[in-house]
């Protein structure tokens, strides 16, 4: 089985009440990579970058087992560069600069050997662009992933609604949640959003944890309280990495099995707000992900005797 992951491989400048940073390694598909490589081997990323992309950064990918073949590097040009601050409560955020750069024009070649992938994770992107990648297929893949946010729901709401269409599972969070449904519940909020399409719905809802809804069934998933919180982007992205790279691991697709799924991500998550940009993806020991996954299931496992 293989992965194919596409999304932004980029340059974020963050600021937050705990610090700021010049230019670092960011991008959706970034994240996705890194944190699904600690649970699986097979995996293919389609992005694009300029030629003033740190190699440092694409050995450290390589040494993860993510194939580039599906890089393109555009030389002579820049890469996709964002900067944003954040608030004191992390959970809002101003944009400073957006430079779409490389991105501008980014047309996905999905390598041949990755056109009967079985795992297809759709970072958040223009979502005509992930719908290329869908059609560039040779075969359905028996899971596909699509990450999406506010922005398209804003402009190019009709082409996401298509890619729902075509989707197993989307992954958004609650405020998304609601503006795509018209909903504020978020249990009508999901059911409006299954019936366009997908058969499953992350709605991830930062330090207060993450849902999982199919059309029957519902699961909730804590966030792990942590001391310090340094930097919250990437944490969905990383979220969504350890998602897909369980689900790629197991090749079990179930929904009980995407319980177990959501609780590998949020640890990948946790990791991800510990540090700035990437840095706390790099390097992680199994020891420290079994740890950190342990610390989940201790947090959520109790036993409690009914009273009659």
């Amino acid at each position: 089985m293989s992965l194919l992951v596409v999304g932004t491989v980029a340059f974020d400048a963050i600021e937050t009440p705990f610090g700021k940073t010049d230019k670092i390694v960011g991008g959706a598909a970034s994240y996705i990579a890194l944190a699904s490589s600690y649970f699986y081997k097979d995996i293919q990323l389609v992005s694009v970058i300029g030629d003033d992309f740190p190699d440092s950064f694409l050995n450290t990918l390589k040494s993860q087992s993510v194939k580039l073949d599906g890089l393109q590097i555009k030389k002579g040009e820049k890469s996709f560069f964002w900067s944003g601050k954040y608030h004191n409560d992390l959970n809002s955020r101003d944009t400073l600069d957006t430079q779409l750069n490389v991105l501008a024009n980014f047309d996905p070649i999905v390598p041949e050997n990755s056109k009967e992938c079985d795992f297809l994770m759709l970072g958040n992107l223009v979502p005509a662009v992930q719908k290329k990648v869908i059609t560039q297929l040779k075969k359905r893949p028996k899971l596909i992933v699509l990450d999406t946010m506010n922005f398209w729901m804003d402009i190019a709401l009709d082409d996401l609604k298509e890619n729902l269409k075509l989707i197993d599972v989307l992954t958004i969070n609650d405020s998304e949640a609601r503006q795509l449904s018209g909903e504020y519940s978020l249990v009508k909020a999901a059911q409006k959003i299954l019936a366009m399409g997908p058969s499953t719905l992350v709605i991830k809802k930062g330090e207060h944890g993450a849902l999982l809804f199919n059309k029957k069934e519902v699961f909730f998933a804590p966030a792990l309280p942590l001391e310090e919180v340094f930097d919250p982007t990437g944490a969905g992205d990383s979220f969504a990495g350890g998602f897909i790279g369980y689900l790629a691991k197991t090749g079990d697709i179930s929904f009980e099995n995407m319980k177990r799924a959501i609780i590998y991500g949020s640890a990948m998550a946790s990791f991800t707000v510990q540090k700035f940009g990437t840095e706390k993806l790099i390097g992680l020991t199994e020891k420290e992900v079994n740890e950190r996954i342990q610390e989940f299931v201790s947090l959520v496992q109790f036993d409690i005797s009914l009273v009659s």
